[in-house]
């Protein structure tokens, strides 16, 4: 399969993962959770990240994501700790898990197989299987929707994210070919550029999964930074080394309003340095559906500019040779 295959699929792979977890027993917990853990990196890190933008404002518990062999010293018993690694052997979160489990955190798991699947096992830690053998960021729907189930189950959040999940899958295929069309757009004006990538904040999360996207399908280089954050800094570097850009903003109408107003002005200060900026509004009537939205545009952008810059989209060869180093120290 190429990465074009992964993307048509994306909404199946949402529902099937729906369906997996509607499927899948969890245990009941007893603890009293007093903050959350979200381990994991890349492909499968990046769903807890998104996950986090999107709850944070509804949840009554601080929400983090560790993306490294470390953890947070407040890890405690009383700590939901979900390690979320696709493959099941990403080293960094075997390690933080290790230690997340001397603090004796309530562990959950979401993974294809793997080392990680086995630790769940083997400790009847709650986790739900997700289908394996596949590129991490191209099975980006199922551990992102999975991190919902999981969460509603230790009762962190209420069950109103199923039907917006279900609205948001209708509205992705009613849409599909008008964000195909979009992102061929964006993609023939990033082309030979260095893409730019401007959200507001609470969408940090999407900017990153595109800028990851760009770096692993597209073999290229990107950046993002978020408003208001880069209004006190970023916005000052619009004044040399702005040759070959390609400014995106994507907007939402959940965007804060002072945030909105704040964009219009930095396109005014950018539009001064390049003609080469576009803004591309969400569609959708929750936070979930405004982020999936620019997330599938976004992939599809990535798969265009893969295919410009005849580039192998799959290949991670240089990632391989890294992990084949690691593995011999």
């Amino acid at each position: 399969m190429k990465i074009n295959d992964y993307l048509n699929d994306f909404t199946n792979h949402l529902t099937e993962a729906i369906e997996i977890a509607n499927n899948t027993d969890l245990i009941a917990c007893n603890k009293e959770i007093k903050n959350i853990l979200i381990c994991g990196l890349g492909g499968s890190g990046i769903g807890g990240t998104i996950v986090a933008d999107i709850i944070s404002p509804k949840v009554t518990i601080p929400i983090a994501s560790a993306k490294d062999y470390s953890i947070p010293n407040f890890v405690n018993e009383y700590t939901l700790v979900i390690a979320n690694s696709y493959s099941g052997n990403t080293e960094e979160t075997l390690y933080a898990l290790e230690k997340c489990q001397s603090r004796g955190a309530e562990i959950a798991v979401i993974t294809s197989g793997g080392k990680l699947k086995i630790i769940a096992e083997e400790n009847n830690y709650n986790h739900i299987i997700i289908p394996g053998n596949h590129p991490p960021r191209a099975m980006f729907g199922y551990a992102f929707t999975e991190l919902f189930f999981m969460l509603n189950h230790y009762g962190i959040i209420d069950d109103t994210f199923k039907n917006d999940f279900e609205n948001t899958i209708t509205l992705l295929d009613t849409e599909k070919k008008d964000i195909q069309k979009q992102a061929m757009e964006l993609a023939k004006k990033m082309y030979k550029k260095t893409p730019v990538i401007y959200v507001a904040n609470g969408f940090e999360g999407v900017a990153v999964r595109f800028r990851q996207q760009l770096n692993e399908n597209s073999k290229m280089l990107a950046w993002h930074n978020v408003i208001p954050e880069m209004n006190h800094n970023e916005l000052l570097g619009w004044r040399t080394n702005v040759n070959d850009l390609a400014v995106v903003y994507f907007r939402n109408k959940y965007d804060y309003k002072r945030n909105q107003i704040r964009m219009d002005i930095n396109k005014k200060v950018i539009a001064k340095y390049t003609e080469n900026i576009t803004e591309i509004w969400s569609k959708g009537d929750t936070v979930l559906a405004n982020s999936l939205y620019h997330i599938n545009l976004g992939d599809w952008v990535s798969w265009y500019l893969s295919e410009m810059n005849n580039v192998d989209a799959i290949e991670i060869d240089v990632i391989n040779f890294l992990k084949g180093e690691l593995a011999k120290v």
